[in-house]
């Protein structure tokens, strides 16, 4: 049997990264305007005020992401069951639900086919979430029963995933070392994604905000078998020039520094080491020894590294899916589907991502609250 609220435990590290500060439709992807609209319907504010109401205080850290102020995500879930209970809501999550069918006649409601047998319901709400963390319940089978009811589904993939590097390259090395970095995408020739931030070396390769942020246009690059590269600037804010011009001013002041002190001097002793070696330098050389060629290489690798991505990290280890249920196949009002009246559809089943930093979660409430209130209005 699943255990309700498997995500909001796993999420911040077990500490439930449960908003962030400011929150505009630019921090998605998706239909920006459908977005805009659901976010302005229940804001951050409200979120803050709403969890204070069921004696959760949130406090806000310096990167602007709202945490509980005793960091546990337990505190989440249990002020969510804990609300449940008192307006009477049964959660039976030994029950899982294998078909949604719609009766016949206007307004007749539904058939929810489960384990256990049938229930009848005049409105039901998807949210099921994506195919993220599948050991959580999410496995991707909402698609299927918004699909047999006659809802599209686009190509989903995962986001916010760590990703796999070739085994020949020196991140190993480098595992626990994070660094900024400018992450620049390339489609089919074409930049769909630059941004910059902190990334993290892993055993298995690279991870860390901004490569997070990233893995949604590589995952989907991949899906739709298009050519992807990802390169990084490990020197953010500098173009290839500048760092040749700041080089070759090294080379004229200090001529018998090594190479490794060099680079040392702007980037992580460690990470200097590794691109030295990659390029196939001695670490200890002057740069006054260095040939043209090599320094050529060297400076390419520290503005436009290549990644040499394998893969991504899977459904176990996406924080979210990209792609599902299109925006425009919904009332952005009611979150009530176009296609099907009495059903509503919210959180991460909908084609919409955000980046990390608790905009997924904002997404979750916002849409919870709108179809919330449009199914069993204030009295």
């Amino acid at each position: 049997m699943k255990t309700i609220g498997a995500k909001i435990l796993v999420s911040g590290g077990g500490r439930c990264n449960v908003t962030h500060e400011v929150v505009t439709p630019t921090d998605f992807f998706g239909n920006r305007h459908i977005i805009k609209n659901v976010l302005a319907a229940f804001s951050v504010e409200q979120t803050v005020k709403w969890f204070a109401s069921l004696g959760v205080e949130l406090k806000r850290e310096e990167t602007g992401k709202l945490f509980p102020v005793i960091d546990k995500a337990r505190t989440i879930l249990t002020a969510l069951a804990n609300r449940c209970h008192a307006l009477g809501v049964t959660i039976r999550p030994d029950h899982r639900v294998t078909d949604v069918a719609c009766l016949n006649g206007p307004e007749a409601g539904f058939v929810i086919h489960h384990t256990h047998g049938t229930l009848q319901a005049k409105k039901v709400i998807l949210a099921t979430g994506g195919r993220s963390i599948p050991k959580s319940g999410s496995d991707g089978f909402g698609y299927e029963l918004a699909r047999r009811l006659g809802h599209q589904v686009t190509a989903t993939v995962p986001a916010l995933v760590p990703l796999v590097l070739e085994d020949t390259m020196f991140h190993k090395t480098l595992s626990g070392l994070s660094h900024d970095v400018e992450l620049t995408t390339v489609v089919k020739g074409r930049i769909v994604d630059r941004r910059t931030g902190s990334l993290l070396w892993t055993h298995f390769g690279i991870s860390g905000p901004v490569v997070m942020d990233a893995s949604r246009f590589w995952c989907l690059a991949q899906e739709q078998k298009e050519a992807v590269a990802v390169y990084g600037n490990v020197l953010p804010g500098q173009n290839l020039e500048q760092v040749r011009e700041w080089f070759m001013e090294q080379m004229r002041d200090n001529p018998r520094r090594s190479l490794v002190k060099t680079l040392a001097q702007r980037l992580p002793q460690r990470f200097a080491e590794a691109v030295i070696h990659h390029v196939g330098c001695e670490v200890h050389m002057t740069i006054a020894q260095l040939p043209r060629k090599d320094r050529d290489h060297i400076l390419t690798a520290l503005t436009k590294f290549r990644f040499p991505i394998v893969q991504d990290r899977g459904w176990n280890y996406a924080e979210v899916t990209a792609g599902g249920i299109p925006l425009e196949e919904i009332s952005f009002r009611t979150m009530e589907s176009k296609l099907v009246p009495g059903l509503y559809l919210i959180g991460e089943i909908l084609d919409c991502d955000g980046r990390i930093g608790g905009f997924n979660f904002q997404w979750a409430w916002a849409t919870g609250f709108l179809a919330g209130r449009a199914v069993a209005p204030p009295s």
